[in-house]
C-alpha cells in the first residue's frame, strides 16, 4: 500500500514552523493551472435604497504561506489569534463605486496600502460604508464616504472579531456599536498540544484552554461616533452579540460566562442576556441561560427557557424572543409548541404573549401593525409555514403559503425584504401595504427559471412580474421601485459570464461588464441534464458535463462521476431537475470539472436517494439503492452513446466520501475512486445535508454507534485503487480530515491495495491555499490518467496560454 503524507497538523494552535516541514509541491498540467488561477468574479453589494453599486475586487487565491498564520480552534471555533478574529476569511483588496443606473465608476481612495477589508456594512442612510481590516496584529474600523468616495480610519480602536460580526450601525449613520479588544491584557498564554478526543471540534477542556479562551474572546462593548468619541457600556465578557435597538437608544447583548462546559462548543455555553442604554443609565439583565448539555432526541427538539432574543424590526425599542411550550419535546403532545413574546422599554414588566405557534417558530418578517408575518417550520416531515399575524389581536389568519422544503417545484419562494430608516430589515410592500413580493428558484422540468411574484395577503391573489428565459439563467437581486416593477437581476450563459443588469419588463439596462475570468482558455464545458429511472421505477435526473467542441461521432467519453447522498420519504420530488443548464461553470476546489478540458466527461447532480422503509434503512437496502440509481444513471449515459462504462472513476467529498467508498467496495462499477475529506465512519441512523430528520433502524439497534454503513462495516470488499486526499489531519474525531485518516488506517489493517494517501499542511475542513489546489489537482489529474485516461480522439481542443504561473 502506497502511503504518501505531505504534513500533519501539529496542535490546536498551528503556525509558521509548519513550512519546514514541507515536500515539494506539484503542478497539474497546464490547461489546469490556467484555470485554477482565473481571477475571481467581483461580487457587489447595492446600498440599502439601490442607489448605488459597491464593487469589491477580491483577493487571489492566498499561498501555504498566508495560511500558516497563527490559528486557534477552540470551543468549535477558528480565531486568527494575530488580530483577534476568524480565521480563513477571504479579503477584499479594492473597493469601486457606482451610482445606478450609468454612473461613472470610482475607485475607493485613501485604502490602507495592501488592504485586507471584511466585514463591510452600509449606514442606514446610505451616505457611509463601513469596513474591517486586517494588519499584522489588529483588526481596525474604517469608513468609506460614498459622495466623495474616500475611506478613513477610526482612530485608537482595535476591533474583536474572534465571535463574530465586531460592529453595527446604530440608526444615526453617525454611530456604531462595536466589540473591541479589551486593554491591558498582557501577553496570551502559551497553548498546549492538544490531546482532546471528543464529538465536538476542540472543546475547553482544560484550565488552560479556559484562558487562551478568554483571552482572544474577551471583548468590550463601545460606542464609538465617527468624530472619534466613545464610551465603554457594561462590562467586558466572552460577547456574542451587540445590537443596537431600531431608535439607537439600546443594546442587546449576549454573554457567553463560566462554568465552560468542556464538551460543548461555544453555542452552547451557558449564556446571560442583558439590555444596556447607549446612554449609560441602564443595565438590565433578562435572562440567564443554563448549558444546552442535552436536549430531546428529534430534529424539532429545542432547548426550555428563552431563546432567540431580538429586536422587533418595526417598533423603536421593543424585544422578542421565543419559549418552548412543550418542553423543547417533540414526542410530547402539545397543540401549542413556540410561544413568541414580547416587552418593550423601560423592560420592567414580564414579557407579553404575542402568538402561539403550533409548529416550531423559525423567523419574523415585520412591516407594521397591519401586516407581519411569521414562519413556523415542523423539521420531521420538512414543512413550512408563513401566516399572517394580526399583532392588535395576536392571532394568526389562515396559512398564507404552506409548502415542503422538499418538494422545489412547489416552493413559492422567499420573501424579499428592504432596510427601513433605521436600516432595519423589513418587509418591502406595495404601496397599500397588502403586497409583498417574493423572489423563487423556479424549479421546473426545465431546470431552475427564477421568478419574482406579487402576493397580495388579503386577498390571496398572486401575479407573476417575470420569469427567467432561456438561453439565460438570470436571478432578482433587489427590487428598485416595486410600483414600476424595476429591479436588479444578475444574468448568465453557460457561455457568459455573471453581469448585473437594470430589468423594466423586457428592457434590460447592463449596470456592471465583468470580464469573463476564462477569457483565452477556450471554451467551457456544456451540461446536458439527463433523465432515467430506477429499476423499482422511480425517476431520476443527473447533469452531465461534455468537453468543449465534443461531437457525438467522437464516440463515448470516459467519466468521472462525483456522488454526494440523499434521503427522500416519499418519491414526489426525486425526479425534480435541480439547478440550471443555462448557468456558468464554476471551478471550486476539488470540482470534476476541470478535467473536460483533458478530454472527459463529467457527470454530476446525480439523483442518489434513499427511501426509508418504515422509517428505517439497514445497511443491505442503503447499499442496494445506492447501486441501483448508480448504475441507472451510468446505463443511460451508455444510451445515449457519451459515457464509456468500462473506464469511469468515483468522486466524493463531505458525505460524498462515503457513498464513493461504498460503490467502490459494493460494486463493479468504477476501476477506481478518489475521496476527499469526508464522512466515512458515519453510523445508521445517519444525517445527510438537506435532512433533518435521522433515519432510525428498526428492531433492537438502539445505539448511534451500533450499525456502521459500509465501508467500514466491509472495507475488506474494497479491491479498487482509492485515492485518499483529506485537506489536513487535525487530531479530533469529529473533524472530516480525521475521518478520512482513520479511513485510510483501516484499509492498511485489512491489507488493501492500490490505496494511496496525502494529507495538505494548513489545511482543514477545504483546500484553499493556491499550492494545495495545485497538489489537489495534480494528484487526481495523475489518478485519472492511470486508470481511465481518454484517447487522443477525444481529447478537447483547448487554447493554452503560453506560461503558467
Amino acid at each position: 500500500m502506497k502511503v504518501q503524507i505531505l504534513a500533519l497538523a501539529l496542535s490546536a494552535l498551528t503556525a509558521g514552523p509548519i513550512l519546514a516541514q514541507l515536500l515539494p509541491y506539484q503542478l497539474p498540467p497546464r490547461p489546469l493551472v490556467a484555470l485554477a488561477d482565473a481571477p475571481p468574479i467581483p461580487r457587489v453589494s447595492f446600498s440599502p435604497n439601490a442607489e448605488w453599486l459597491l464593487q469589491l475586487d477580491m483577493q487571489e487565491r492566498p499561498t501555504v504561506l498566508d495560511q500558516s498564520q497563527s490559528e486557534l480552534r477552540l470551543a468549535g471555533l477558528r480565531i486568527n489569534t494575530a488580530v483577534n478574529s476568524r480565521s480563513r476569511a477571504a479579503h477584499v483588496r479594492a473597493l469601486r463605486l457606482r451610482q445606478l443606473p450609468k454612473g461613472l465608476e470610482l475607485l475607493v481612495q485613501g485604502l490602507p496600502a495592501n488592504a485586507r477589508i471584511n466585514n463591510l456594512q452600509w449606514s442606514p442612510d446610505n451616505t457611509k460604508i463601513a469596513f474591517t481590516h486586517s494588519t499584522r496584529d489588529h483588526l481596525e474600523l474604517w469608513v468609506v464616504d460614498v459622495a466623495s468616495a474616500s475611506a478613513r480610519l477610526i482612530p485608537n480602536i482595535f476591533l474583536n472579531g474572534a465571535l463574530g460580526m465586531p460592529y453595527e450601525w446604530i440608526s444615526d449613520s453617525k454611530t456604531l456599536i462595536v466589540r473591541a479588544v479589551v486593554g491591558g491584557r498582557g501577553a496570551a498564554p502559551v497553548a498546549a498540544p492538544a490531546e482532546v478526543r471528543r464529538r465536538y471540534e476542540y472543546p475547553v477542556g482544560t484550565p488552560l484552554d479556559e484562558q487562551i479562551l478568554g483571552y482572544y474572546a474577551l471583548s468590550q462593548v463601545v460606542r464609538v461616533g465617527l468624530d472619534g468619541r466613545m464610551a465603554p457600556l457594561g462590562q467586558p465578557g466572552l460577547i456574542g452579540q451587540a445590537s443596537p435597538s431600531p431608535d439607537g437608544r439600546f443594546v442587546l447583548v449576549r454573554t457567553y460566562h463560566r462554568p465552560y462546559p468542556n464538551t460543548l462548543p461555544l453555542d452552547r455555553f451557558p449564556q446571560r442576556v442583558q439590555v444596556l442604554a447607549v446612554d449609560g443609565l441602564l443595565d438590565k439583565q433578562l435572562a440567564e441561560l443554563p448549558a444546552v448539555d442535552s436536549l430531546p432526541a428529534g430534529p424539532d427538539a429545542v432547548p426550555t427557557g428563552p431563546r432567540e432574543f431580538s429586536w422587533r424590526e418595526d417598533a423603536p425599542n421593543t424585544l422578542f424572543w421565543v419559549e418552548a411550550r412543550d418542553g423543547g419535546n417533540p414526542a410530547q403532545v402539545a397543540p401549542v409548541r413556540d410561544q413568541l413574546l414580547t416587552l418593550a422599554a423601560p423592560f420592567e414588566e414580564p414579557g407579553r404573549q404575542l402568538v402561539a405557534l403550533p409548529v416550531r417558530f423559525k423567523r419574523m418578517y415585520w412591516s407594521s401593525e397591519q401586516l407581519t408575518l411569521v414562519e413556523g417550520m415542523r423539521l420531521t416531515d420538512r414543512r413550512q409555514f408563513i401566516w399572517p399575524l394580526d399583532v392588535a389581536t395576536k392571532t394568526l389568519q389562515a396559512p398564507l403559503l404552506t409548502y415542503s422544503a422538499r418538494d422545489a417545484y412547489a416552493h413559492p419562494g422567499t420573501l424579499v425584504l428592504r432596510p427601513n430608516a433605521q436600516g432595519r430589515r423589513v418587509l418591502l410592500t406595495d404601496r397599500s401595504g397588502t403586497g409583498v413580493y417574493l423572489f423563487g428558484a423556479g424549479a421546473s422540468g426545465e431546470g431552475d427559471r427564477p421568478f419574482v411574484d406579487e402576493l397580495n395577503v388579503r386577498t390571496r391573489a398572486s401575479l407573476r412580474w417575470w420569469r427567467s428565459e432561456a438561453p439565460y439563467y438570470e436571478l432578482p437581486v433587489a427590487i428598485v421601485d416595486p410600483a414600476k416593477r424595476i429591479f436588479i437581476t444578475r444574468r448568465e450563459s453557460d457561455q457568459q459570464s455573471p453581469n448585473y443588469y437594470l430589468r423594466t419588463g423586457p428592457k434590460l439596462v447592463a449596470i456592471t461588464q465583468f470580464a469573463d475570468p476564462y477569457a483565452g482558455l477556450g471554451s467551457l464545458p456544456r451540461p446536458q441534464p439527463i433523465r432515467y429511472q430506477r429499476p423499482d421505477g422511480r425517476p431520476l435526473t443527473a447533469t452531465l458535463y461534455l468537453p468543449a467542441g465534443y461531437q457525438t461521432s467522437d464516440g463515448p467519453l470516459p467519466t468521472i462521476m462525483e456522488v454526494s447522498p440523499a434521503v427522500f420519504h416519499d418519491s414526489t420530488a426525486t425526479g425534480q431537475v435541480r439547478g440550471s443548464r443555462h448557468s456558468f461553470a464554476r471551478y471550486g476546489w476539488g470540482s470534476p470539472l476541470y478535467w473536460t478540458a483533458q478530454g472527459y466527461a463529467v457527470l454530476q447532480d446525480v439523483a442518489l436517494p434513499t427511501f426509508p422503509a418504515n422509517n428505517a434503512v439497514t445497511p443491505a437496502a442503503y447499499t442496494q439503492q445506492l447501486t441501483q440509481a448508480t448504475g441507472a444513471a451510468l446505463a443511460e449515459g451508455r444510451r445515449l452513446g457519451l459515457i464509456d462504462t468500462s473506464r469511469l472513476v468515483v468522486v466524493g467529498q463531505g458525505p460524498g466520501a462515503l457513498l464513493a467508498t461504498s460503490l467502490l467496495a459494493d460494486s463493479r462499477l468504477f476501476k477506481a475512486g478518489i475521496v476527499l475529506t469526508g464522512l466515512h465512519n458515519q453510523p445508521l441512523p445517519m444525517r445527510l445535508p438537506g435532512e433533518e430528520q435521522p433515519l432510525a433502524l428498526p428492531g433492537p439497534v438502539l445505539g448511534y454507534a451500533d450499525v456502521l454503513v459500509p465501508p467500514f462495516s466491509l472495507p475488506d470488499t474494497l479491491r479498487r485503487p482509492l485515492l485518499v486526499l483529506p485537506a489536513g489531519f487535525e487530531g479530533v474525531p469529529a473533524s472530516l480530515a480525521t475521518r478520512t485518516e482513520q479511513l485510510y488506517s483501516e484499509l492498511q489493517r485489512l491489507g488493501g491495495k492500490g490505496v494511496s494517501y496525502a494529507t495538505l499542511p494548513g489545511e482543514t475542513h477545504g483546500y484553499t491555499a493556491r499550492e494545495s489546489l495545485m497538489q489537489l489537482l495534480a494528484q487526481m489529474n495523475t489518478w485519472f490518467d492511470t486508470y481511465i485516461k481518454p484517447t487522443a480522439a477525444s481529447q478537447p481542443t483547448t487554447t493554452l496560454p503560453t506560461t503558467s504561473k
